[in-house]
């Protein structure tokens, strides 16, 4: 039965397809459909979420096993816990820059239907539990609570705590997506997405910088202090009362375990308060800019313009820079890029066994921002094509976009490697690492310019975080790491270079890759371009059809 089924003269939200009950199977049909639906778009499309499922599997067993493990360690009600907050903070932020694979974490799509917001919130909550994430997080906690259950009351406390769990991350999702709907998918709000990347990079490196700390503190001991504080805070709090019931504190198992349904019900009334207002609030979040803002903004284009060269050079690259400057993907792009590639020398460089050398993630991530550059013109492409009539108009056209990137690409680059050298005190190696990021930056520059010719995708402008359209995954991978490993193999002889010099003790002409290396890097970018322009110039219709799918 159809939500749009009701009887005539019944009122929204009575009859049985409002209840509960009648929604929730409707919802998780409606979830399956879009899943099947999705993967009926292309081969590519299915092989990805194919090996994307097996991965996820195979990690969770792996994860699964392992905590199962730690039964019987003293401290595995450290780990376990822990482990709790960190999923309810990856279940907080990843599915809210990352929605792009779940249609139903928009409710504005449902506005129109007759339901009701309770009825609802059951139906979605239930939705939300098909899928690879629940399934994976459900590997987890059952993992997690049979580490440390002991005893009758501990099995008794591990069944309840392992599903209250999952049911908490699930519904805290729900309700910061809810909450922040219209803000991410607003043009402004759009403009949040420069915070994910920034976050997403600075969490995976103190993650890593964490375990690498815990490694040398000598084991699990050194969570215990950080986790007697979490075990309290939900869903971990529902990990912890496994372990108070196993440990006989079945009053203080009782209390976590009431912490994380009370944060339950908190967050499914917020989650209602949220559905109501975006249901019945009129959305002001798209409102104009101020018409001061946009003379300034103007004024600010004439300055630019006259900074760039002349011809058609600099209007493209005028064009490209106003991208990154004001493209809400294209500017989390550049920010995730500019993040990665200071924060992860710096935090090598902070714990004293960095090497210079990972100064190179500087130029290997803004690099990657070469890849797929008709891509981000998205339909608008069509008036860049009308002006493409050569093979000469294609490369001034590559060759521009490639100068803009190098704009804020090269004096990164060096301030990078130089904050890094003063950091480690290697400045012997300077000159070596600097050149080895010139010839990298100019072999990504070059594959990303035959990418684009030969693999361009679209960017969907419709959802606020989705990069790829549907059906067009394959491209992206292929785009993005073929280029990434011919960009390796193009190196290969300043690698070579380098490594040589340091086997046979010549470190004193680590100095010669300098100018070496940024030679090479100009002659195979400008090879690369020569390439990658005929291309461009013979597949345009292609590469149109291709950019304006999303």
């Amino acid at each position: 039965m159809s939500v749009l089924d009701a009887p005539a003269g019944t009122a929204p939200g009575r009859d049985s397809t409002s209840s509960g009950e009648g929604l929730v199977p409707v919802f998780v049909r409606l979830k399956l459909t879009l899943v099947r639906n999705g993967l009926r778009q292309s081969a590519g499309r299915r092989a990805a979420y194919i090996t994307s499922v097996a991965l996820a599997l195979l990690i969770a067993a792996g994860q699964l096993i392992a905590l199962i493990a730690l039964r019987g360690n003293a401290h595995a009600d450290s780990l376990v816990v822990l482990l709790a907050g960190v999923l309810a903070a990856g279940w907080t932020v990843l599915p809210l820059f990352f929605p792009s694979g779940d249609e139903t974490l928009d409710p504005s799509r449902l506005v129109m239907l007759p339901l009701r917001p309770r009825p609802l919130i059951t139906a979605l909550l239930m939705a939300s539990l098909v899928g690879i994430g629940p399934l994976f997080t459900l590997c987890l906690a059952a993992g997690s609570v049979i580490a440390v259950a002991q005893g009758t009351a501990g099995a008794v406390f591990a069944v309840v705590a392992a599903p209250l769990t999952l049911l908490v991350c699930v519904a805290l999702t729900r309700a910061v997506a809810t909450a922040n709907t219209r803000l991410l998918t607003s043009r402004k709000g759009r403009d949040l997405a420069v915070l994910s990347g920034l976050l997403i990079a600075v969490g995976f490196q103190v993650v890593n910088f964490g375990a690498q700390r815990l490694g040398r503190a000598g084991g699990l001991s050194t969570l215990d202090p950080v986790a007697d504080v979490v075990r309290w805070l939900p869903p971990a709090s529902a990990i912890g009362a496994v372990d108070s019931a196993s440990q006989g504190s079945y009053g203080q198992a009782a209390v976590q375990l009431l912490l994380s349904v009370a944060a339950l019900l908190a967050l499914l009334w917020l989650w209602q308060r949220s559905l109501v207002k975006l249901m019945t609030a009129p959305d002001g979040s798209t409102l104009a800019t101020a018409e001061p803002n946009r003379e300034k903004a103007g004024k600010g284009g004439s300055k630019l313009s006259a900074l760039l060269p002349q011809g058609r050079t600099g209007p493209v690259m005028e064009r490209s820079l106003r991208y990154i400057a004001r493209d809400p993907k294209t500017k989390a792009a550049w920010v995730t890029a500019l993040a990665v590639g200071l924060i992860v020398p710096m935090f090598n460089a902070l714990q004293g066994t960095g090497s210079l050398y990972f100064a190179c993630f500087a130029a290997g991530m803004l690099g990657m921002q070469m890849y797929n550059q008709f891509g981000q013109d998205t339909s608008a492409f069509w008036m860049v094509a009308q002006t493409i009539s050569s093979t000469r108009d294609a490369y001034l056209e590559l060759r521009a976009r490639a100068l803009a990137l190098l704009l804020i690409t090269l004096p990164y680059t060096i301030a990078v490697t130089v904050v890094t050298a003063a950091v480690l005190g290697d400045w012997d190696a300077l000159p070596g690492v600097m050149g080895l990021s010139f010839a990298m930056l100019g072999a990504m520059l070059a594959t990303g310019a035959v990418a684009s010719a030969n693999f361009p995708y679209s960017i969907p402008q419709d959802g606020a975080f989705k990069n790829v359209a549907p059906g067009q995954a394959g491209l992206a991978w292929i785009s993005i790491f073929g280029g990434m490993i011919s960009s390796a193999l193009l190196c290969a002889p300043v690698i070579v270079a380098t490594i040589w010099l340091y086997v046979a003790d010549m470190e004193q002409w680590l100095w010669l890759l300098l100018p070496s290396g940024a030679v090479y890097g100009a002659l195979i970018s400008w090879a690369g371009l020569r390439l990658a322009a005929p291309r461009t110039a013979n597949r345009l219709p292609e590469i149109l059809a291709a950019v304006s799918k999303g």
